[in-house]
């Protein structure tokens, strides 16, 4: 049985770790979770494999936000102007118009887009629910922008969390890989950049790839619209939870190449997590064939 390397998402700082106390912490989380998976898929029988965690957030510090990835993240009114273009490509890929004038009232136009979204999501939810949902997916908007700057803004930074992927990797001998959010862009640009790791499954879950903003900053760039094909992937599968608004635009806009896609529901107030998505018997279906190769 083989190894499973983990490529996590946005807000993974641990403090007060060392990177491989953090990595140790985040597998054990992650195996508890994916019991579970394997519990709601029926199949309790299939024996967990090592969990490996790729751990790359201390990567991220930035002179500007030190020792900050995502859990400090601020509000959508600390958003740049140039990320507030990306938030709204975003919203408007998951739907959302931008409000005509005096439209949003009191509200900014970003903070309305936003409650709007949740109203078109889960409109029947109770008031106080609705509003948690819209306090959450901000948060997850603005995490996801700024650390995705983190990542991208500084080539010797991005060369460093790739390398820290693609050593876990290598030193296990993992021919299965699983990157959540962020992390899917962090393995996509990975197993490009080492085209020697050769991979049976790379899973996403919740992925981003497929939005613009993201798209325009890929390395490799992608061709007429279209990303490659890792050269060492055997098999691609991505999955999304129906609600996951960062898992936008859908099948990640039929820009990749990947093998399946599927959709799940892990909850209408967990639509993003790592955990989650373990724990969906869908997640674990498509990894258990794996684990008793």
């Amino acid at each position: 049985m083989g190894t499973v390397v983990l490529v996590h998402g946005i807000g993974n700082l641990v403090r007060g770790a060392s990177p491989e106390q953090a990595a140790e912490l985040k597998a054990a989380a992650a195996a508890d979770r994916l019991r579970k998976g394997l519990s709601a898929a029926g199949l309790s029988h299939v024996p967990l494999p090592e969990l490996v965690m790729a751990y790359y957030a201390h990567q991220l510090a930035d002179d500007h936000r030190p020792e900050q990835q995502s859990a400090d993240a601020g509000t959508l009114e600390d958003l740049t102007s140039a990320q507030e273009g990306e938030a709204w490509e975003w919203l408007e890929t998951a739907g959302v118009a931008r409000p005509a004038e005096g439209q949003a009232g009191m509200l900014s136009p970003l903070r309305w887009a936003v409650h709007g979204l949740v109203e078109q999501r889960a409109g029947d939810a109770r008031p106080a629910a609705r509003q948690r949902l819209a306090e959450l997916l901000s948060r997850l908007v603005v995490a996801t922008l700024q650390d995705t700057d983190a990542y991208t803004s500084r080539p010797g930074r991005r060369k460093a969390v790739r390398a820290t992927v693609a050593q876990a990797v290598r030193d296990h001998g993992a021919r299965v890989v699983v990157a959540h959010s962020l992390g899917s862009v962090v393995a996509y640009e990975t197993l490009h950049a080492h085209p020697d790791l050769e991979l049976d499954l790379l899973l996403t879950l919740g992925s981003p790839l497929g939005l613009p903003a993201i798209m325009r900053k890929l390395d490799p760039e992608p061709t007429a619209g279209r990303g490659a094909r890792p050269p060492g992937v055997r098999h691609w599968v991505n999955i999304a939870d129906v609600g996951d608004l960062l898992a936008v635009p859908r099948e990640l806009g039929g820009a990749f190449p990947v093998d399946v896609h599927a959709t799940t529901d892990i909850g209408l107030f967990d639509p993003h997590t790592l955990g989650g998505y373990l724990a969906a018997g869908l997640t674990a279906a498509a990894l258990a064939p794996h684990f008793t190769d």
